[in-house]
């Protein structure tokens, strides 16, 4: 696939907050006051201990829920609701069961009104690019969790969206497809230009996934600490594991453990 040049997708997230009540009358500071700014073509990885806002956060940019104060703004417009531009990716992959492989990637497409032609080509070039080529009549039970995914970001990316969100996407998978899925994700980001934002409770994967990296901390949600990081521009030609040499690897692995194990033991009110 080519990189796309049509789009100049800008994320703003612009002094975030939101409050939940619950049914006894009291409430939860799920956020406060998050900023931020991405520009077309950043890869966003967040994580944080339980509690931290890092779903709410990526639904409220998902437009799936209102923010109590503050807005998003993409492409100099406010997000308002679920759209196109913003396509999700979540744990399980969310696909039609009663459909096939090629039917699931061409939902979207379809319920566009785009030529039946021109669907099964973007279909056939989304199958070779996942890595699926072959499965597209397979129905959806026939395949690994692995498997599944693929087909869920394939038909993600068949929406052609700004920016795609990923909550958790490969925290179902053993150790060895999850590291096959990460490398094709830095593959896709390269390849598409696309904006990817990604929710995960893996610190070793935050550092291989995120170009920039925010640590986040509870009741309310904020951002603690961010990072510029260079593994998941390493990781776009090297193997994973080479990139876990890295000397800053470990050192910044285990400067984030600390300060997210820091939060738990707050959280808890006790030495753990």
């Amino acid at each position: 696939m080519n990189k796309p040049d049509n789009h100049n997708a800008n994320l703003q997230i612009d002094n975030l907050s939101m409050t939940f009540s619950l049914p006894d009358g009291s409430t939860v500071e799920a956020l406060k006051n998050v900023s931020l700014n991405l520009q077309q073509g950043e890869l966003l990885s967040v994580l944080g201990p339980s509690g931290c806002g890092k779903t709410t956060l990526l639904n409220i940019v998902a437009g799936f829920l209102a923010p109590s104060e503050g807005q998003v703004v993409l492409n100099q417009h406010p997000v308002n609701g679920p759209d196109a531009e913003r396509g999700m990716v979540f744990q399980q992959g969310a696909l039609f069961e009663w459909m096939n492989v090629r039917k699931n990637i061409a939902f979207g497409p379809t319920m566009k009104g785009l030529p039946e032609k021109q669907i099964n080509q973007h279909v056939d070039e989304l199958l070779e690019t996942v890595g699926l080529h072959g499965f597209g009549n397979k129905h959806i039970y026939e395949l690994s969790g692995g498997m599944q995914q693929r087909v869920a970001l394939a038909r993600c990316l068949a929406n052609d969206p700004d920016v795609i969100l990923m909550d958790e996407p490969l925290g179902a998978l053993d150790a060895l497809t999850r590291e096959k899925m990460q490398s094709l994700i830095l593959k896709l980001w390269k390849e598409t230009g696309k904006t990817i934002i990604l929710i995960t409770h893996s610190v070793e994967e935050a550092l291989l996934l995120g170009e920039r990296l925010l640590v986040m901390a509870p009741r309310p949600g904020r951002i603690h600490k961010e990072y510029h990081l260079p593994f998941a521009q390493l990781g776009v030609d090297a193997d994973l594991r080479e990139v876990k040499k890295h000397p800053d690897f470990s050192k910044i692995r285990e400067e984030i453990l600390s300060m997210i194990w820091e939060m738990e033991e707050e959280i808890m009110g006790k030495a753990i």
